[in-house]
């Protein structure tokens, strides 16, 4: 059995050979361009969710408080349901994004 033994010569200081292959392989980064994609879309969906869930306060009318006054509105279908379910939806988003293996 013959033992090969690695020569480091001052000339191939700095350069990429052979034996610095697997050695940059290891430190690629993480995430691609797929993750960002994917992160993005998580924060779209987010910042979408909360935007849906702005109006106007329970004891506002016309944009001016009122205490004597109950508005409904923030019990609507849009900010009870549909916005926090947006805001879910993005998390999950985010959590795969930062999970996705690259190929």
């Amino acid at each position: 059995m013959i033992k090969k033994n690695k020569t480091f010569l001052a000339d191939n200081f700095g350069h990429p050979n052979e034996s610095n292959k697997s050695e940059q392989e290891d430190n690629n980064f993480y995430f691609a361009k797929d993750n960002f994609k994917w992160m993005l879309i998580g924060l779209v969906f987010i910042g979408l969710g909360f935007i849906l869930m702005l109006g106007g306060d329970a004891n506002t009318l016309d944009g001016k408080f009122d205490p004597n006054s109950w508005n409904d509105s923030i019990f609507s279908i849009r900010r009870i349901r549909i916005a926090p379910l947006l805001v879910i939806i993005g998390f999950a988003i985010e959590v795969f994004a930062i999970l996705k293996r690259n190929k």
